[in-house]
């Protein structure tokens, strides 16, 4: 047998290497390692770096830097599940971190992960691809990949994966992308309601919550709203808000039902299974201050619905709402304060909140929270709005001086919706003298100064409700109101200017009020805004007029005209016409200017001192009272006598009237006839020539005193005009008692003629010789302001002036006409006598133009050759 020879163990390839055992202990070893071309190595690397990437951030950090980010991201394509699985994983723990997310945006490997999520892949790529999509999705530029790439459908389909974390992941991300409104409108596409219904049974509460969330943000669509409600979706929520254990999750089920109760269809269908009843019941009894407020919010939402209106006033949502305003929370204060002012727009609610809410939202007013003041304030304001009964409410429930401290608020709305209220009740004239009482214009100053136009508005509007009388006005004025009401005159804001103008309108009730606004520029600025098609409004037009008309002065300066309802008043005065944006100066600073050449100013002024006789029958033509304090003589002794002299008023640069702008010098000296005098005083006794004279003096120093002697402390009157007190006297003992009207015309035309100089004669217009009189007036006078009773020679536009005064005495109705070169007439309207008696509508009055110079008493038909003769020839 022969011997057995061992045999030699064949000696490996030269080709192949020789398999290596490694142990690193250097992250950044092994991140070289996914360069590996082999899978056991890939896999193990990538299992390490996993499990070192999830000790912590500064780990993630550390694997950016070296630059693991970019050979991971080829790995999730990779041919092996494991290399595939555990890349994945990587990346889902990776992606929280910001500085990864914008690398993986830039790499654009949205596809490649969005790709992790078919359905053939196991449940842990799933788990970890959905993860990294959530934290991926916080940010805008990637939600927009996402949704892109298709990552929405694969993501809704994974909310029904048999595994806990995909649910929650995947309904994380759904969450953050419906944030979008292009995603939003493709999920009723997608079918997406059920299955995020599905996931509020579900155990695990974040799961619950965060589809909770999602149909909160899904369901502002009305699309989705009734894709829930045909899912049975309003059951889903009413039964979560029935389970107490859910307690965490019923804020955001309000929030959801909230947004459903919008629908018409959604409430009814709530109506009639119960569920209204049990969400106001569970407001109305739940003690968790944010449930309450949200559903609060939950029936504002729905009350903006009429129908929506109707139905909780079916179930009494308003006594829900009253307790909630109890409620120790400032947020369910404001939120019910908020429904309440939605629920008044229906009637039965507005009835219901007079007997129950009033007194509690008065008394949120005085909250130190400004929010609770605002919603407490529009909420009132609301309930007041076209309604005296809650007005008459909130002043018993002592809501005035609430009120009106609110107005010093910092926060707009509270300002502005206080402001509403109390003009509200100030519709009321009990309930405005009682706002009146509470200093409410000082108030209003800073809501005059606001740079809110809504706030300047309601401020002007309150203004113009609560400015009703010239106590009122007068406590606007002396507390600075008017400068900044009327600077809101300029507002580029429609509502503001409108507001303002109306404000004005019922501030120039007054003709104190009108002259002081027209002072301080109120009738410019509203010219300027009647110019303007676009800014000009019903209320500027009509604030202009009453200015005006409450500046008489400055009406006929501008216009040249007066109607019969503009009556004339103690204190007007002419002074000739005025080129638009001309300032017409006050009388008191006119009457202080010392005279000039410009027209004279005609004024009249039937407040006097001096008592009329018992009867002026009874008097001689020189009586004391009847005596003409115009004689040359005695205003000579009486000038001689005055030793001080008014200062000018008018410096270099004011403009002068267009019109008759000066008084000749020259001429005969008629203001007196000297033989008529000396006629009359031939017939006195001596010691009856002295007590005349005594008299005399007395009537020139009260007219005369006004001309700069009194004392500067001493309160400023216009000067008396004792003369025109005894026109009035005369036309109203002689004049006033006839009963034709047309006769009382031409009686007062040939009075004020006989007063006037007499009847002047077409042909000797000319001759009559009145400009010196005039200029001796205003000589001896020192002043360019002469009363109208002074003056005993006058022509077209003095004796116009004279008898429209008189005829407003004694309410004769005629209108004051300027026309060119001193020209200026009267007109006045008479029925056609001929028609007295016929049955049927009476034809209009016609109009007259009445003589005052060539045939007193006459009167012309308009437009008659001899009436265009008077007023222009």
């Amino acid at each position: 047998m022969g011997k057995k020879i061992k045999k030699e163990a064949e000696p490996p390839p030269k080709d192949v290497f020789d398999p290596l055992t490694i142990e690193s202990k250097k992250v950044a070893t092994v991140v070289l390692m996914l360069n590996s071309p082999e899978e056991e190595i890939l896999a193990k690397a990538c299992e390490a770096i996993y499990k070192f990437a999830l000790k912590g951030e500064e780990n993630k950090a550390t694997l950016l830097e070296l630059g693991a980010v970019e050979p991971l991201t080829k790995l999730l394509t990779h041919e092996d599940k494991i290399v595939r699985r555990n890349a994945t994983m990587i990346f889902g723990i990776m992606a929280s971190n910001n500085d990864v997310k914008k690398l993986l945006r830039e790499l654009d490997v949205m596809n490649s992960v969005i790709a992790q999520l078919a359905p053939e892949e196991e449940v842990v790529i799933h788990e970890f691809a959905s993860l990294c999509l959530a934290n991926m999705s916080a940010e805008y530029t990637s939600k927009m990949q996402i949704f892109e790439h298709g990552g929405l459908e694969p993501l809704i389909r994974l909310l029904s994966s048999p595994d806990p974390d995909v649910k929650k992941n995947s309904i994380e991300c759904i969450y953050n992308l419906v944030q979008d409104f292009r995603c939003r409108a493709t999920l009723p596409e997608l079918n997406a309601i059920p299955s995020i219904l599905e996931l509020l049974k579900s155990e695990y509460p974040i799961i619950q919550l965060l589809a909770l969330k999602t149909l909160g943000v899904i369901t502002s669509d009305k699309e989705s709203r009734a894709m829930l409600r045909d899912n049975q979706g309003m059951d889903h929520l009413v039964k979560i808000l029935e389970a107490k254990e859910l307690n965490d999750l019923h804020i955001e089920a309000l929030s959801v039902i909230a947004n459903c109760l919008e629908d018409m269809d959604t409430m009814v269908l709530i109506q009639q299974t119960g569920g209204l009843k049990k969400l106001l019941a569970f407001a109305e009894n739940s003690t968790i201050p944010d449930i309450q407020k949200n559903a609060a919010k939950a029936i504002t939402k729905a009350a903006y619905d009429p129908e929506n209106r109707k139905l909780f006033h079916e179930q009494e949502v308003e006594k829900c709402l009253v307790t909630l305003l109890g409620s120790e929370s400032d947020g369910t204060k404001i939120a019910a304060s908020q429904a309440i002012s939605v629920m008044c727009e229906n009637s039965g609610s507005k009835e219901f909140f007079n007997h129950q809410g009033i007194p509690q939202l008065i008394q949120l007013l005085k909250s130190d929270n400004e929010e609770v003041r605002e919603a407490a304030a529009l909420a009132l304001a609301n309930l007041t709005t076209c309604n005296p009964a809650n007005a008459n409410a909130a002043a018993e429930a002592d809501g005035i001086d609430p009120l009106i401290n609110t107005l010093s608020s910092k926060r707009d709305g509270a300002i502005a919706n206080a402001a509403t209220v109390l003009t509200n009740m100030a519709m009321q004239e009990a309930l405005r003298v009682s706002i009146q009482s509470h200093d409410i214009m000082r108030a209003l100053i800073n809501p005059l100064h606001s740079a809110n136009v809504v706030v300047q508005s309601k401020a002007a509007l309150t203004i113009a409700a609560t400015a009703c009388d010239a106590d009122a006005r007068t406590e606007l004025r002396n507390s600075g109101g008017l400068e900044p009401l009327i600077e809101l005159l300029r507002s580029k804001n429609d509502e503001v200017r409108r507001h303002a103008s109306w404000a004005v309108m019922v501030c120039a009730g007054e003709e104190l009020m009108a002259t002081e606004l027209c002072r301080l520029g109120a009738l410019d600025i509203l010219e300027e805004i009647n110019l303007s098609v676009s800014r000009k409004n019903k209320f500027s037009e009509i604030a202009y007029n009453k200015l005006l008309n409450n500046h008489l002065p400055l009406k006929y300066s501008q216009t040249g005209y007066l109607s019969s309802s503009n009556i004339i008043s103690d204190g007007f005065y002419d002074y000739g016409r005025i080129n638009p944006g001309t300032k017409l100066y006050p009388l008191k600073d006119l009457c202080l200017q010392e005279p000039n050449d410009l027209r004279t100013i005609l004024l009249i002024n039937s407040k006097s001192d001096v008592s009329p006789p018992p009867s002026m029958e009874d008097k001689s033509p020189d009586a004391g009272y009847g005596r003409s304090i115009s004689s040359s003589s005695s205003l000579r002794r009486s000038s001689k006598e005055k030793t001080r002299q008014t200062s000018s008023y008018f410096s270099a640069g004011v403009g002068s009237p267009t019109e008759e702008k000066s008084e000749p010098t020259s001429g005969r000296n008629t203001a007196v006839t000297k033989s008529s005098t000396k006629e009359k005083a031939s017939r006195k006794s001596r010691g009856k020539k002295e007590e005349e004279k005594m008299k005399e003096e007395e009537e020139v120093t009260s007219v005369l005193k006004w001309a700069g002697e009194a004392s500067p402390d001493k309160e400023w009157y216009p000067p008396s005009d004792p003369d025109f007190c005894v026109y009035v006297y005369e036309v109203t003992k002689s004049i006033l008692p006839i009963t034709n009207i047309r006769e009382q015309i031409e009686a007062l035309a040939q009075y004020v003629a006989e007063k006037m100089g007499g009847k002047i004669p077409k042909e000797k217009l000319q001759d009559f010789s009145w400009e010196l009189h005039i200029s001796e007036l205003k000589f001896q006078l020192k002043s360019n302001v002469v009363p109208i009773g002074l003056i005993k020679k006058g022509i077209f536009y003095h004796r116009a002036l004279l008898f429209k005064a008189l005829a407003d005495k004694i309410g004769i109705g005629c209108s004051l006409v300027r026309g060119e070169y001193g020209r200026a007439w009267n007109e006045v309207k008479l029925m056609n006598e001929s028609r007295k008696g016929v049955t049927g509508g009476l034809p209009p009055p016609e109009t007259y133009i009445v003589d005052l110079i060539c045939h007193p008493g006459r009167l012309m038909k308009i437009k008659s050759k001899e009436a265009d003769l008077y007023r222009f020839l």
